[in-house]
């Protein structure tokens, strides 16, 4: 379960400040943790070509270079066993030794880790999820918070050699960060999982702080009791603190949050599940400019967790909306580096 994986050494994946230096040219003629001859990274780089030269009927001014990422299950690994921020709440209610859950905190923890571990995660082990996240790091100021995950980032992965939590990157998809980055593309991470959580997680990638979506929490001045936010005046000594949680960013969550924080429609979208076809949708539903949908299968069972059944599912799905299929399996060299080994089932 979650608290076994302890504090295992590891030492070998590539590091936060390597993967913080990659870097793919303009032109995109140095990807390297891609297969040689990827007809999927073409097509990327094709379209790229094609919405950034001033001359062809695609062009896409900069202003409205928007592309939009998934993170967990597209950016970084949410299958040893789920994401980490689900799995972050788990460990805080049931085996951080500095802290006791309340009673109703900890059964929904134990409701979670169990739902994790029967691949039976549903709506209901989300708000679970959401309602106890909420208390169990409610009074931490954003510094203490960040803190936390700082060093929750040092837990080895589950299931696998050589790999930190705060490791655990497609290095492929850095790449392609990287390469949209160094094509002027302004890029928003849509979440599902907590905003500070996520901004933590991913400050090291090719995307700006203020670019990060994702569920969220309240937060309050401490002493403000409930009080509402237009009557109360915040204390020349006050401090911030976690709160209540507010929404879950997913499916249609995605979609509203998009429109309120960018304004605009993206052009590029890449996902991984069905909580990502509301953003795919938003993103072609743009009919002033070239549009392109890339959703990853996770197919891969060698390297990594793969889902066999989820990626037919999804292939089906690409073949019917005209989105693109990442094979993690066929179109990637590396996952999360040559020296991660797979260990577990």
């Amino acid at each position: 379960m979650i608290g076994s994986i302890g504090w295992m050494p590891c030492s070998e994946a590539a590091s936060r400040t390597e993967i913080a230096q990659i870097s793919v040219n303009q032109k995109g003629s140095n990807f390297k943790y891609w297969q040689k001859g990827s007809a999927v990274l073409a097509q990327l780089r094709d379209y790229v070509q094609k919405v950034t030269n001033p001359k062809d009927k695609d062009f896409i001014p900069v202003r409205d270079r928007i592309a939009v990422f998934d993170v967990d299950g597209t950016l970084v690994c949410e299958t040893a066993p789920f994401c980490f921020d689900f799995l972050m709440m788990v460990d805080r209610a049931l085996y951080d030794s500095s802290y006791t859950a309340s009673a109703r905190d900890a059964q929904n923890a134990k409701d979670v880790e169990m739902d994790i571990y029967a691949h039976k995660v549903t709506n209901d082990t989300r708000i679970k999820t959401c309602e106890s996240h909420a208390s169990v790091f409610a009074g931490m100021t954003p510094e203490e918070y960040e803190t936390y995950i700082e060093k929750y980032m040092q837990k080895s992965v589950e299931g696998f050699q050589n790999l930190k939590i705060g490791e655990a990157y497609y290095l492929p998809m850095v790449e392609v960060l990287s390469y949209l980055r160094a094509n002027d593309f302004k890029i928003f991470l849509v979440s599902g999982a907590d905003r500070q959580y996520t901004r933590v997680m991913v400050e090291i990638l090719p995307v700006d702080s203020d670019n990060i979506i994702g569920t969220d929490y309240r937060y309050v001045e401490e002493n403000q009791q409930g009080k509402d936010g237009m009557e109360y005046v915040f204390p020349s000594d006050g401090k911030v603190v976690r709160g209540e949680f507010e929404v879950k960013n997913i499916n249609m969550n995605k979609v509203s949050a998009m429109a309120k924080e960018i304004g605009k429609h993206p052009v590029l979208a890449f996902g991984n599940s069905s909580g990502d076809f509301s953003m795919y949708n938003y993103t072609t539903a743009n009919t002033k400019y070239k549009t392109m949908v890339f959703s990853l299968l996770a197919d891969d069972t060698e390297r990594e967790f793969g889902k066999p059944f989820s990626a037919e599912k999804m292939l089906k799905n690409c073949e019917q909306n005209g989105w693109i299929p990442i094979s993690m399996r066929d179109d990637w060299r590396t996952i999360y580096g040559d020296n991660v080994k797979k260990t577990g089932e």
